[in-house]
């Protein structure tokens, strides 16, 4: 799949309206739910993101400010941009229900998002599609697919294409799906018509505020991402902070909390895509004990394909001993953990004594 830069082929010519409506039908014959198009202006996001590095609520994730304003300036990444094709596809699995398992202590959560295909193969292979599509009309066209694989300010450029709106818990917001959907960009030199954005229609709610566990969303649109649980079970390479273990509770890869109070998310739809349905070993609702015994080869042989497997067994490890020190009290679980107390790993000794104290 080798993208065409932007800044290297001129475009014809031609009824860009025209071509701006074929490809939203493109798009959702590539199994995107929502296609649209915004220009390359974001110097209000990007004084909110200046912000937010200064502040340091991007905690370990130092590619956040490697990378600064070329997160906020689609042209200075990619040379040759003038517009940014948005696309959004649903991933809501066919799975346990996600609150019934966050309330069984002797459960792993996982974010539903996780449980079927890694989505940065899926996505892109079907913005690929999408950009072949429109260069089969077009011809050679500037273009580059991104799946958050690159600094891109996703929302807000989504947001700008009228996929939705921002909501209070940073995520974008739909009327007819809710939030759980996947967001991915074609970068083009092709000067297409905007499409209109949407308004908000969060209004006075806030139950996504007072649904997370951590209070990571420190004010309205506002997240500190080092009291995120994604952040924390996910992008976090070390130890995490033993003030927030217990509030993290069983979830040991993500958090869909805030979205699931979200009422928005009552409108929220299966995914069409069956990559995205929970197939693997059962995770929808598999249990900490069962998961905290599979050694690193199992780890990586039954994770081929998830995202899960990114994070690497250390960290699965590390959080699973969280979770087993949240679980309620049981043998099973004293024994567990026992089993690993003197694992090979610093990080998850660590995590495995903090646990087996809390059993004490």
């Amino acid at each position: 799949m080798n993208d065409t830069d932007p800044d290297s082929a001129t475009p014809a010519p031609r009824d860009w309206a025209a071509l701006a409506a074929d490809i939203a039908n493109w798009g959702r014959e590539c199994g995107f739910q929502a296609v649209g198009i915004s220009d390359t202006e974001l110097s209000t996001e990007e004084g909110h993101l200046l912000r937010w590095l200064a502040a340091g609520r991007h905690g370990a994730m130092d590619y956040m400010a490697r990378h600064g304003t070329a997160r906020a300036r689609p042209a200075e990444l990619v040379p040759g941009t003038v517009r940014v094709i948005s696309a959004r596809m649903n991933y809501w699995p066919e799975a346990a229900d996600a609150g019934d398992v966050i309330a069984d202590g002797h459960s792993a959560y996982i974010a539903r998002y996780a449980l079927g295909r890694d989505y940065h193969k899926v996505l892109r292979a079907r913005l690929q599609r999408l950009a072949d599509r429109i260069q089969r009309e077009v011809g050679d066209f500037g273009y580059r697919v991104f799946t958050d694989s690159a600094p891109v300010l996703e929302v807000a450029l989504a947001a700008k294409a009228g996929l939705g709106w921002r909501g209070k818990h940073t995520l974008l917001l739909t009327r007819d799906m809710g939030s759980y959907f996947f967001l991915g960009e074609i970068y083009t030199n092709l000067p297409l018509p905007v499409t209109d954005p949407q308004t908000s229609h969060c209004g006075t709610c806030t139950e996504c505020i007072g649904a997370c566990p951590t209070g990571a969303i420190v004010a309205p649109y506002e997240l500190d991402a080092r009291r995120c649980i994604s952040y924390l079970t996910i992008e976090l390479p070390g130890s995490i902070p033993e003030n927030l273990r217990t509030l993290i509770g069983n979830r040991v890869y993500g958090c869909d909390d805030c979205q699931l109070a979200c009422p928005w998310n009552r409108f929220a739809r299966v995914a069409d895509e069956r990559d995205f349905h929970a197939v693997r070993h059962g995770l929808d609702r598999a249990s900490l004990v069962a998961l905290f015994a599979w050694t690193e080869e199992e780890f990586r042989t039954r994770m081929e394909g998830s995202a899960i497997r990114r994070i690497g067994f250390e960290r699965w490890s590390r959080n699973l001993a969280v979770g087993l020190g949240n679980a309620p009290r049981s043998s099973e679980v004293i024994a567990a953990l026992e089993r690993r107390a003197s694992d090979p790993s610093p990080l998850v000794r660590e995590h495995v004594a903090w646990a087996l104290a809390r059993h004490q």
